[in-house]
């Protein structure tokens, strides 16, 4: 079955949070490829929105920070309005690479999977991680098998795929880091086809300040469990 498709159809949701000296960088290189991109600023303390100035995207605004999961919903639903084909999200802080965007669309195009996510520890994937970084991926993978029962080989990636089906069906309501999870736990209740797919990671001086750390998943895992408790 061909893989082709309109770049157009392709929403591609950027949260950002105070990523403004690398936001630009991020946005040219999906909108160089013709994608379409969503920036949804999440309540930055300087507005990425004259960094993006000429450049052919989307531009949305949180008032306040609400964090990355709430961010993330409002691109998705923003996208559904605009009759997106494929839905992408993509970490804003230049990490990800916009070649990667199509190997996690060919197994929703080829009808195989329903959700794609991103793994940077799968044959054919590259990333220059720090061991404390690895540690602290595994925690975040103990956590997701704790609460999801599934094991995958990366946690907390933010490079993911939604066909039509995911993305109308999606309700992320963990505002902060804790959604990753949420997202397993709505793989698994739906019944959705998903696979991982090896993607690159390039870790640069900027972006090693940014993502999850072990205090992260310690709130992650205390989020989930109140979650579970009073939700």
């Amino acid at each position: 079955m061909s893989t082709t498709f309109n770049h157009k159809e392709i929403f591609v949701v950027v949260p950002a949070f105070n990523e403004q000296t690398v936001i630009r960088d991020v946005v040219s290189e999906i909108v160089a490829i013709g994608y379409t991109v969503v920036v949804v600023d999440d309540g930055s303390k300087t507005s990425p929105a004259p960094y993006l100035k000429d450049l052919p995207c989307y531009f949305l605004q949180h008032e306040i920070n609400l964090g990355q999961g709430a961010a993330l919903q409002t691109g998705i639903e923003f996208a559904r309005e605009h009759n997106a084909r494929y839905i992408i999200t993509f970490d804003g802080d230049g990490q990800h690479n916009a070649n990667d965007i199509e190997k996690l669309l060919t197994p929703l195009q080829t009808n195989e999977a329903d959700f794609t996510l991103g793994s940077r520890f799968l044959k054919g994937a590259a990333q220059n991680m720090t061991g404390a970084r690895k540690q602290t991926l595994q925690i975040a993978k103990l956590i997701n098998y704790i609460f999801t029962g599934m094991r995958l080989t990366d946690a907390y990636n933010g490079m993911r795929a939604l066909n039509p089906k995911a993305a109308a069906l999606v309700k992320i309501s963990e505002n902060g880091m804790a959604h990753a999870t949420e997202l397993l736990t709505f793989i698994k209740k739906n019944k959705l086809r998903f696979q991982e797919v090896p993607v690159n990671i390039r870790y640069t001086e900027y972006s090693k300040n940014k993502g999850l750390t072990v205090w992260n998943g310690f709130r992650i895992f205390f989020d989930i469990l109140l979650n579970k408790i009073f939700g």
